[in-house]
């Protein structure tokens, strides 16, 4: 006897059950996953898309299987779809149904129309779905329920229906086929049933053993992690998903993984999620939308976690390589601008004035003031100094007269410290250099910044890998669409340049630490060379002293 996990007796079984039929591929496949996981699928759509059809066809899969059919409406009584009262049962005071070829004894069931179900059959309806279980009477009876189709134009309206909706693990809506697809469908001829062959089917025990053989499948940490942000996702985006579900969607991914022959969950096994969590079929796209986006995703390397945490580290860099110190000269003295942009230790001095934020300077020695001839006399201005603005409308003395503005030796006279109108005993502004750091501090950045490293080359490395067997993980997979192949080669190559920039990122991070300056290095050679103030009067002390 084959073994009912193998995946070729699956896809020959599946592509079976799929002769004859047109764009009618993925629920196929959804109900036939279904059925091998214990749950049920739920059709939405307008009448005449095929949605009966899927349940004859699901029949087929299964060995000396039993099928009920029924179309309910709101004045369905319990006796259409359990079957009728038994005469000797109350003659002999007992409450018993009569269930043979009704849905207590069906192994496959399609019940159309099924959120028309009102309260007369509604909690016997949950039961026999969820526990596979019947009240007959007084007795509760194991069913053969293999898994349920059911079907709706609409979605349910009101509350009482929320649990038979939520019973309904798998849902899919349903639509006419397309215009590309129209000219296969009206070329199809007869109602002829695929001839499934008796060596592909299953028996109820192959389903029993598959459920348990996946029990035993692992659900990795990135399957986990994906779980964990879907259900925050589906929380923020108010699509209700019960604790229950979520169980049996575990289950669903379980069996994916054992029905596609691997002893571990997949992130491609994941793609089923979308036909579990939508309450509407908008919802199905935002969801498929969400999945798409983190075919890339692992737990232990989750992108956008490694690019916060480089995003962290190009702040830190840029704070420290910001970050400005006071300058000291030779003698650990912290140092200040003089008024001629000199050194000094003196924190106090004369420093150019200025008139709100602009800087005061003396007239040229030969000035005049241009509109009106007057030779400027006192070159402070009546102590109030003058702009640059003030100075360029002024007419200079060179070789012959010459407005300032157009004088070629102004720049020079502007930067010149002796040109400057002064303030006498201000507050000088201290000397700033990038600020020195410990090489303790930079061996420590570094040492952290590499461990950021080989987790962006090690998540590297798994992408790729993922992206070589991508192609041969969704076409072989047996209940993926194949359609899904081509958004996820391009999400995944882009997460791929994604990670090379990131990778990027993280050596430009590095070798910005590796220049900041050290705190060994001292002063900045340019100061020690250069003497100070003090240093000056220091000299001539020692040059005034008889020896």
């Amino acid at each position: 006897m084959s073994n009912p996990c193998e995946p070729q007796r699956l896809r020959k079984l599946r592509d079976a059950l799929l002769t004859g039929l047109v764009e009618r591929d993925l629920p196929v496949r959804l109900a036939l996953i279904a059925a091998l996981a214990g749950e049920h699928l739920l059709l939405v759509g307008p009448p005449g898309t095929a949605k009966s059809l899927i349940a004859r066809r699901l029949h087929l899969a299964f060995a000396k299987s039993s099928y009920f059919e029924r179309l309910l409406t709101r004045f369905t009584v319990p006796e259409e779809l359990f079957g009728p009262l038994s005469i000797k049962g109350l003659e002999e005071d007992r409450y018993e149904r009569l269930t043979t070829a009704y849905l207590p004894t069906a192994s496959i069931a399609f019940l159309d129309e099924i959120f028309k179900a009102n309260s007369a059959i509604l909690n016997s309806l949950l039961t026999l779905l969820n526990e596979r279980e019947f009240d007959n009477g007084t007795r509760r009876d194991r069913t053969p329920l293999i898994a349920v189709i059911g079907a709706s134009n609409e979605l349910p309206d009101s509350e009482e229906l929320d649990a038979l909706f939520d019973r309904f693990l798998l849902r899919l809506h349903v639509g006419a086929v397309s215009k590309d697809a129209f000219p296969s469908l009206i070329g199809l001829r007869g109602h002829a049933a695929p001839d499934v062959p008796e060596s592909l089917k299953l028996t109820d025990a192959d389903v029993v053993a598959i459920q348990a053989e996946a029990e035993k499948v692992e659900v990795p940490d990135d399957v986990v992690a994906l779980l964990c942000a879907l259900r925050d996702w589906c929380g923020a985006e108010s699509i209700p998903v019960s604790d229950r579900r979520w169980r049996k969607l575990v289950k669903l991914l379980q069996v994916s993984a054992l029905t596609n022959g691997r002893e571990t969950v997949s992130i491609w096994d994941c793609w089923l999620l979308q036909h579990c969590l939508w309450n509407t079929p908008e919802d199905r796209e935002k969801v498929y939308q969400w999945y798409a986006a983190r075919v890339g995703v692992s737990a232990a390397m989750d992108p956008s976690r490694l690019t916060r945490i480089v995003v962290s580290w190009e702040g830190r860099l840029k704070a420290d390589q910001s970050s400005r110190s006071q300058m000291r000269d030779a003698k650990g003295r912290p140092l200040y601008k003089n008024s001629s942009g000199r050194p000094t230790t003196k924190a106090n001095g004369p420093a150019q004035a200025k008139r709100g934020e602009d800087s005061l300077y003396l007239s040229p020695p030969e000035a005049e003031l241009r509109h009106t001839r007057n030779r400027i006399l006192d070159r402070t201005g009546g102590g109030k100094g003058f702009t640059i603005a003030e100075l360029d409308v002024m007419n200079v003395f060179d070789t012959q007269w010459i407005r300032f503005l157009h004088w070629s030796k102004r720049d020079a006279y502007l930067a010149d410290f002796n040109n400057w109108h002064t303030k006498e005993d201000t507050t000088l502004d201290a000397m700033l250099e990038p600020t020195r750091q410990k090489q303790s501090h930079i061996n420590g950045c570094l040492r952290q910044i590499d461990d950021v490293k080989a987790q962006v080359i090690q998540y590297k490395s798994q992408l790729t890998r993922h992206i070589h067997g991508m192609e041969a993980e969704i076409s072989s997979h047996l209940w993926v669409s194949a359609e899904f192949l081509t958004p996820a080669a391009e999400k995944l190559l882009q997460t791929q340049d994604e990670v090379e920039t990131l990778l990027a990122r993280v050596s430009r991070v590095r070798e910005g630490f590796e220049l900041l300056p050290l705190e060994s290095e001292f002063a900045d050679p340019a100061v020690d060379e250069t003497e100070t103030e003090e240093d000056e009067e220091d000299q001539s002390d020692q040059e005034s002293v008889p020896i």
